[in-house]
Protein backbone atom coordinates (compact mmCIF):
# COMPACT_ATOMS: atom_id res chain seq x y z
CA UNK A 1 0.00 0.00 0.00
CA UNK A 2 1.15 3.55 -0.64
CA UNK A 3 0.90 6.63 1.06
CA UNK A 4 -1.64 7.20 4.54
CA UNK A 5 -2.02 3.52 4.01
CA UNK A 6 1.60 2.23 4.06
CA UNK A 7 1.55 1.42 7.75
CA UNK A 8 -1.59 -1.23 7.13
CA UNK A 9 -0.52 -4.55 6.92
CA UNK A 10 -2.60 -7.21 5.75
CA UNK A 11 -2.54 -11.05 5.14
CA UNK A 12 -2.73 -12.35 8.42
CA UNK A 13 -4.90 -15.00 9.36
CA UNK A 14 -5.97 -15.82 12.53
CA UNK A 15 -7.86 -18.87 14.01
CA UNK A 16 -10.38 -17.84 16.43
CA UNK A 17 -12.16 -20.79 17.38
CA UNK A 18 -11.81 -24.53 15.84
CA UNK A 19 -11.77 -23.99 12.07
CA UNK A 20 -13.23 -20.06 11.50
CA UNK A 21 -10.09 -17.90 10.62
CA UNK A 22 -10.38 -14.59 10.43
CA UNK A 23 -8.04 -12.38 8.21
CA UNK A 24 -6.62 -9.19 9.74
CA UNK A 25 -4.91 -5.72 9.27
CA UNK A 26 -3.28 -3.94 11.36
CA UNK A 27 -1.14 -1.43 12.82
CA UNK A 28 1.15 -0.94 15.94
CA UNK A 29 3.59 -3.15 17.76
CA UNK A 30 2.68 -6.53 18.85
CA UNK A 31 2.65 -6.50 22.75
CA UNK A 32 0.76 -2.93 22.77
CA UNK A 33 -2.48 -2.42 24.33
CA UNK A 34 -4.47 -4.15 21.98
CA UNK A 35 -7.84 -2.31 19.74
CA UNK A 36 -10.43 -3.97 17.85
CA UNK A 37 -11.90 -2.09 14.85
CA UNK A 38 -15.06 -4.19 14.11
CA UNK A 39 -16.97 -3.61 10.50
CA UNK A 40 -20.04 -3.89 9.87
CA UNK A 41 -22.07 -4.73 6.59
CA UNK A 42 -21.37 -4.30 3.49
CA UNK A 43 -17.55 -3.62 4.14
CA UNK A 44 -14.65 -5.56 5.58
CA UNK A 45 -11.50 -4.12 7.07
CA UNK A 46 -11.14 -1.43 4.23
CA UNK A 47 -14.17 0.67 6.74
CA UNK A 48 -11.21 1.98 9.27
CA UNK A 49 -8.36 2.38 6.51
CA UNK A 50 -8.50 6.10 7.33
CA UNK A 51 -9.01 5.63 11.38
CA UNK A 52 -6.33 2.66 11.77
CA UNK A 53 -2.73 4.40 11.00
CA UNK A 54 -3.92 6.84 13.88
CA UNK A 55 -3.07 4.27 16.67
CA UNK A 56 -0.45 2.78 15.32
CA UNK A 57 2.22 4.65 18.03
CA UNK A 58 0.70 3.52 20.99
CA UNK A 59 -1.32 0.38 19.87
CA UNK A 60 -1.71 -3.08 18.54
CA UNK A 61 -4.63 -1.78 16.02
CA UNK A 62 -5.67 -4.62 14.79
CA UNK A 63 -8.80 -4.66 11.53
CA UNK A 64 -10.69 -8.25 11.27
CA UNK A 65 -12.73 -9.01 8.61
CA UNK A 66 -15.94 -10.46 9.96
CA UNK A 67 -16.63 -13.73 9.01
CA UNK A 68 -18.78 -14.10 5.88
CA UNK A 69 -16.63 -11.20 4.53
CA UNK A 70 -13.93 -10.48 2.26
CA UNK A 71 -10.61 -12.83 2.94
CA UNK A 72 -12.36 -14.29 6.27
CA UNK A 73 -13.98 -17.97 6.57
CA UNK A 74 -17.29 -17.70 5.35
CA UNK A 75 -19.01 -20.90 6.94
CA UNK A 76 -22.32 -22.55 5.12
CA UNK A 77 -25.77 -21.69 6.78
CA UNK A 78 -27.62 -18.75 8.76
CA UNK A 79 -26.74 -20.51 12.45
CA UNK A 80 -23.32 -20.52 11.60
CA UNK A 81 -23.68 -16.29 12.03
CA UNK A 82 -25.86 -15.99 15.12
CA UNK A 83 -24.83 -13.84 17.77
CA UNK A 84 -23.34 -16.66 20.05
CA UNK A 85 -20.87 -17.23 16.91
CA UNK A 86 -20.12 -14.01 16.74
CA UNK A 87 -19.24 -13.26 19.98
CA UNK A 88 -17.07 -16.28 19.98
CA UNK A 89 -15.15 -14.97 17.21
CA UNK A 90 -14.14 -11.74 18.61
CA UNK A 91 -13.56 -13.51 22.07
CA UNK A 92 -10.92 -15.77 20.49
CA UNK A 93 -9.67 -13.41 18.67
CA UNK A 94 -8.37 -10.82 21.20
CA UNK A 95 -7.18 -14.11 23.02
CA UNK A 96 -5.20 -15.74 20.42
CA UNK A 97 -3.59 -12.26 19.93
CA UNK A 98 -2.60 -12.93 23.30
CA UNK A 99 -4.19 -10.41 25.26
CA UNK A 100 -6.88 -10.68 27.54
CA UNK A 101 -8.93 -7.77 27.04
CA UNK A 102 -8.96 -5.06 24.56
CA UNK A 103 -11.06 -1.71 23.55
CA UNK A 104 -13.35 -2.52 20.84
CA UNK A 105 -14.24 -0.43 18.24
CA UNK A 106 -17.19 -0.76 15.78
CA UNK A 107 -19.46 0.56 13.43
CA UNK A 108 -23.02 -1.34 12.29
CA UNK A 109 -23.12 -5.12 12.53
CA UNK A 110 -19.59 -4.57 13.94
CA UNK A 111 -21.47 -2.75 16.77
CA UNK A 112 -23.80 -5.50 17.36
CA UNK A 113 -21.50 -8.11 18.08
CA UNK A 114 -19.70 -5.41 20.22
CA UNK A 115 -22.50 -5.03 22.37
CA UNK A 116 -23.25 -8.70 22.91
CA UNK A 117 -19.18 -9.27 23.65
CA UNK A 118 -19.13 -6.40 26.44
CA UNK A 119 -22.53 -7.60 27.87
CA UNK A 120 -21.79 -11.29 27.63
CA UNK A 121 -17.97 -10.83 27.96
CA UNK A 122 -17.08 -7.90 30.26
CA UNK A 123 -13.93 -8.67 31.25
CA UNK A 124 -12.62 -8.90 27.72
CA UNK A 125 -13.27 -5.44 26.75
CA UNK A 126 -11.49 -2.56 28.73
CA UNK A 127 -13.85 0.39 26.93
CA UNK A 128 -16.03 0.39 24.33
CA UNK A 129 -16.47 2.57 21.35
CA UNK A 130 -19.61 2.14 19.53
CA UNK A 131 -20.22 3.58 15.53
CA UNK A 132 -23.97 4.24 14.81
CA UNK A 133 -25.13 0.69 15.79
CA UNK A 134 -28.29 0.58 18.35
CA UNK A 135 -27.96 -1.06 21.38
CA UNK A 136 -30.54 -4.26 21.30
CA UNK A 137 -33.05 -3.55 23.55
CA UNK A 138 -34.29 0.03 21.90
CA UNK A 139 -33.78 -1.23 18.86
CA UNK A 140 -36.03 -4.39 19.51
CA UNK A 141 -38.38 -1.94 21.24
CA UNK A 142 -38.53 0.73 18.17
CA UNK A 143 -38.17 -1.76 15.25
CA UNK A 144 -41.54 -3.54 17.54
CA UNK A 145 -43.40 -0.34 18.00
CA UNK A 146 -41.89 2.81 16.23
CA UNK A 147 -43.18 3.26 12.90
CA UNK A 148 -40.63 5.47 11.31
CA UNK A 149 -37.45 3.08 12.85
CA UNK A 150 -39.82 0.91 11.01
CA UNK A 151 -39.73 2.07 7.76
CA UNK A 152 -36.23 2.91 7.71
CA UNK A 153 -35.36 -0.81 8.21
CA UNK A 154 -37.63 -2.11 5.85
CA UNK A 155 -34.58 -2.85 3.50
CA UNK A 156 -33.32 -5.48 6.44
CA UNK A 157 -36.60 -8.13 5.72
CA UNK A 158 -35.54 -7.36 1.83
CA UNK A 159 -32.08 -8.37 2.52
CA UNK A 160 -33.27 -11.66 4.91
CA UNK A 161 -35.30 -13.07 1.60
CA UNK A 162 -33.91 -15.80 -0.64
CA UNK A 163 -32.31 -14.75 -3.65
CA UNK A 164 -30.56 -10.73 -2.46
CA UNK A 165 -27.70 -11.77 -3.18
CA UNK A 166 -28.33 -12.57 -6.62
CA UNK A 167 -29.49 -8.66 -6.45
CA UNK A 168 -27.00 -7.57 -4.64
CA UNK A 169 -24.15 -8.93 -6.96
CA UNK A 170 -26.13 -7.96 -10.34
CA UNK A 171 -25.07 -4.99 -12.78
CA UNK A 172 -21.59 -4.77 -11.48
CA UNK A 173 -22.80 -4.45 -7.66
CA UNK A 174 -24.53 -1.40 -8.50
CA UNK A 175 -27.10 -1.80 -5.51
CA UNK A 176 -23.88 -1.85 -3.34
CA UNK A 177 -22.62 1.19 -5.06
CA UNK A 178 -26.11 3.03 -4.08
CA UNK A 179 -25.85 1.59 -0.09
CA UNK A 180 -22.73 4.04 -0.29
CA UNK A 181 -23.53 7.06 -2.65
CA UNK A 182 -27.36 7.22 -2.10
CA UNK A 183 -29.03 10.44 -3.89
CA UNK A 184 -25.87 12.37 -3.69
CA UNK A 185 -21.85 11.97 -4.49
CA UNK A 186 -19.85 10.28 -1.67
CA UNK A 187 -16.46 11.81 -2.47
CA UNK A 188 -14.77 9.00 0.09
CA UNK A 189 -16.08 6.58 -2.58
CA UNK A 190 -13.46 7.32 -5.14
CA UNK A 191 -12.69 5.05 -8.03
CA UNK A 192 -9.95 2.75 -5.72
CA UNK A 193 -12.35 2.46 -3.10
CA UNK A 194 -14.82 1.40 -5.37
CA UNK A 195 -12.46 -1.44 -6.88
CA UNK A 196 -11.28 -2.50 -3.04
CA UNK A 197 -15.18 -2.91 -2.18
CA UNK A 198 -16.00 -5.04 -5.49
CA UNK A 199 -12.79 -7.11 -5.15
CA UNK A 200 -14.18 -8.00 -1.41
CA UNK A 201 -17.70 -8.16 -2.68
CA UNK A 202 -16.61 -10.66 -5.51
CA UNK A 203 -15.06 -13.04 -3.46
CA UNK A 204 -16.96 -16.51 -3.62
CA UNK A 205 -19.76 -16.63 -0.67
CA UNK A 206 -19.06 -13.02 0.47
CA UNK A 207 -22.41 -11.38 0.18
CA UNK A 208 -24.08 -14.81 1.27
CA UNK A 209 -21.88 -14.53 4.45
CA UNK A 210 -22.90 -10.85 4.61
CA UNK A 211 -26.62 -11.39 3.85
CA UNK A 212 -26.42 -14.02 6.75
CA UNK A 213 -26.04 -11.63 9.31
CA UNK A 214 -29.85 -10.76 8.72
CA UNK A 215 -31.35 -13.97 8.63
CA UNK A 216 -29.84 -15.16 11.57
CA UNK A 217 -30.86 -12.15 13.60
CA UNK A 218 -34.47 -11.50 15.50
CA UNK A 219 -34.11 -8.09 15.25
CA UNK A 220 -35.94 -7.06 12.08
CA UNK A 221 -39.46 -5.14 11.59
CA UNK A 222 -43.11 -7.30 11.36
CA UNK A 223 -43.05 -8.49 8.04
CA UNK A 224 -46.67 -10.00 7.01
CA UNK A 225 -47.42 -12.39 9.15
CA UNK A 226 -43.54 -12.47 10.52
CA UNK A 227 -43.88 -10.60 13.65
CA UNK A 228 -40.64 -10.26 14.04
CA UNK A 229 -38.78 -7.96 16.97
CA UNK A 230 -42.44 -7.63 18.39
CA UNK A 231 -41.93 -11.46 19.59
CA UNK A 232 -38.82 -10.61 21.41
CA UNK A 233 -39.41 -9.66 25.32
CA UNK A 234 -35.68 -8.79 26.54
CA UNK A 235 -35.50 -7.73 29.79
CA UNK A 236 -32.87 -4.74 30.06
CA UNK A 237 -31.44 -5.86 33.36
CA UNK A 238 -29.61 -9.02 31.16
CA UNK A 239 -28.82 -6.06 28.96
CA UNK A 240 -26.78 -3.65 30.94
CA UNK A 241 -23.26 -2.97 29.93
CA UNK A 242 -20.84 -2.23 32.33
CA UNK A 243 -17.58 -1.23 30.65
CA UNK A 244 -17.01 2.13 29.73
CA UNK A 245 -18.37 3.17 26.68
CA UNK A 246 -18.70 6.27 24.00
CA UNK A 247 -20.86 6.49 21.13
CA UNK A 248 -20.54 8.30 18.30
CA UNK A 249 -23.58 8.65 16.15
CA UNK A 250 -24.07 10.40 12.79
CA UNK A 251 -27.23 12.24 12.80
CA UNK A 252 -27.39 12.19 9.11
CA UNK A 253 -27.83 7.85 8.82
CA UNK A 254 -30.94 6.98 6.63
CA UNK A 255 -31.42 3.47 8.51
CA UNK A 256 -30.79 4.09 12.09
CA UNK A 257 -32.59 7.15 13.57
CA UNK A 258 -30.72 9.06 16.49
CA UNK A 259 -34.39 7.89 18.88
CA UNK A 260 -32.01 4.73 19.20
CA UNK A 261 -29.78 6.70 21.43
CA UNK A 262 -32.88 7.85 24.06
CA UNK A 263 -32.56 6.18 27.34
CA UNK A 264 -29.52 4.50 26.23
CA UNK A 265 -27.68 5.72 29.91
CA UNK A 266 -29.75 3.67 31.78
CA UNK A 267 -28.54 0.79 29.88
CA UNK A 268 -24.96 1.73 29.98
CA UNK A 269 -24.39 3.65 33.38
CA UNK A 270 -20.73 4.83 31.97
CA UNK A 271 -21.76 6.36 29.19
CA UNK A 272 -20.76 9.23 26.37
CA UNK A 273 -22.25 10.01 23.36
CA UNK A 274 -20.94 11.78 21.22
CA UNK A 275 -23.20 13.46 17.77
CA UNK A 276 -21.67 13.97 14.24
CA UNK A 277 -24.75 16.24 13.21
CA UNK A 278 -22.83 16.32 9.50
CA UNK A 279 -22.35 12.92 9.30
CA UNK A 280 -24.22 9.45 7.51
CA UNK A 281 -24.40 5.84 8.40
CA UNK A 282 -20.57 6.12 7.08
CA UNK A 283 -18.95 8.59 9.49
CA UNK A 284 -15.33 7.12 9.60
CA UNK A 285 -15.43 7.98 5.90
CA UNK A 286 -16.76 10.91 5.77
CA UNK A 287 -14.84 12.54 9.01
CA UNK A 288 -12.16 10.04 10.06
CA UNK A 289 -10.17 12.70 11.64
CA UNK A 290 -12.87 13.48 13.73
CA UNK A 291 -13.39 9.81 14.33
CA UNK A 292 -9.94 9.71 15.27
CA UNK A 293 -9.56 12.22 17.34
CA UNK A 294 -12.95 11.19 19.42
CA UNK A 295 -11.77 8.00 20.11
CA UNK A 296 -8.08 8.73 20.72
CA UNK A 297 -9.73 11.27 23.69
CA UNK A 298 -11.57 8.26 25.05
CA UNK A 299 -9.60 5.20 25.23
CA UNK A 300 -6.68 7.59 26.30
CA UNK A 301 -8.27 9.57 29.12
Amino acid sequence: MTGVHASIRTGRLVEVQPGVHLHCAEVGLEGAPLMLFVHGFPEFWYAWKDVLPAFADRWHAVAPDLRGFNLSDKPEGVDAYRADRLVGDLDGLIRALGHERAVVVAHDWGGACAWALATAKPHRVSKLVILNAPHPVPFARLLADEPAQQAASAYMNWLRKPGSETALAADDFALFDRFFVGVSPAPWFDADTRAAYHAAWGRPGAITGGVNYYRASPLYPPDGDDPGAKRLKLEPAKFVVRVPTMVIWGERDQALLPTLLDGLDALVPDLVVERVPECSHWLAHEAPDRVASLIRGFVEA
